[in-house]
């Protein structure tokens, strides 16, 4: 994301979810508890842009990406919709899915690592955004539910067939996605879908620190390699070690790299700059 803007002022308020800022750490809290944060068409959107934004201002370094009360996401709300899609041409519905499909694709190009804290359920479209996330840290209350096939729809909807064989392999992604049956903690740690268990009550907690150590981590050198990890997935061999040459020599001459010598020469841990 290139941080050149344009007319456009930064964003002082978002409505649809809650934004938190802490030395480098963001935090997006989606915000309806009463509706186990249900997505709404708005909450959608300043998802993508809120992304959008905070890749452009290189302030941040890492994010977490959490749920208010009882769970982290109950997917679309089912009023304001799938009973809202049930009234829109096939161009309004195409823009819908777009849109989607764009928050997935900001979760991963953003230059920063993305840590989602599950607790409860995360359910539909709350599984793919779990999904999208570089880290999920996982209450052991939590359960992947991805829904689409149960409502009538593609089981591949906002990048979920193209990411989840790439985390749990093309076996365990067909079931899950064919049959929509939840994928409780336990076996979501068995199969690569968390990365951590922790105990119950402590995946915020959890997910912060990991977000802090990223935080204060060589951003650069983390952001290069999130942004090989989704731009080799497809390429041959030959095309990813060439890609790794180009972007090795191009953080060679970084300051980082140099601090890092510096560092271990003078024994005193290295001085990140994200240079």
């Amino acid at each position: 994301m290139s941080p050149f803007t344009g007319s456009a002022s930064r964003t002082e308020r978002w409505k649809h979810l809650r934004l938190t800022t802490d030395d480098g750490v963001a935090t997006v809290t989606l915000a309806r508890p009463e509706k186990i944060n249900a997505l709404t068409f708005g909450a959608y959107a300043d998802l993508r842009d809120l992304l959008a934004e905070l890749s452009r201002e290189r302030s941040v370094r890492a994010l977490v990406l959490a749920g208010e009360g009882r769970g982290f996401c109950s997917g679309g709300d089912v009023d304001e919709i799938i009973g809202a899609t049930l009234a829109m041409d096939t161009a309004q519905l195409l823009d819908f899915n777009r849109m989607t499909g764009q928050v997935v694709r900001a979760l991963r190009e953003c230059p920063f690592p993305v840590v989602a804290a599950v607790h409860g359920v995360a359910a539909g479209a709350g599984a793919v955004l779990a999904l999208a996330a570089d880290f999920r840290v996982a209450a052991p209350s939590a359960r992947f539910a991805f829904l689409f096939t149960a409502v009538g729809l593609s089981g591949g909807d906002m990048g979920a067939a193209y990411l989840l064989p790439r985390v749990v392999g093309l076996g365990h992604a067909t079931r899950i996605l064919m049959l929509g049956e939840p994928v409780r903690a336990p076996e979501a740690e068995r199969i690569g879908l968390i990365s951590e268990l922790t105990g119950e009550g402590e995946a915020d907690t959890r997910a912060a620190v990991l977000a802090r150590r990223l935080a204060d981590g060589p951003a650069l050198a983390l952001a290069q390699t999130k942004a090989l990890l989704t731009a080799e997935l497809d390429m041959p061999l030959a095309a990813a070690v060439e890609m790794d040459a180009a972007t090795q020599a191009l953080l060679m001459n970084g300051e980082d790299y140099a601090e890092f010598h510096a560092a271990f020469t003078e024994k005193r841990p290295p001085k990140w700059r994200g240079r």
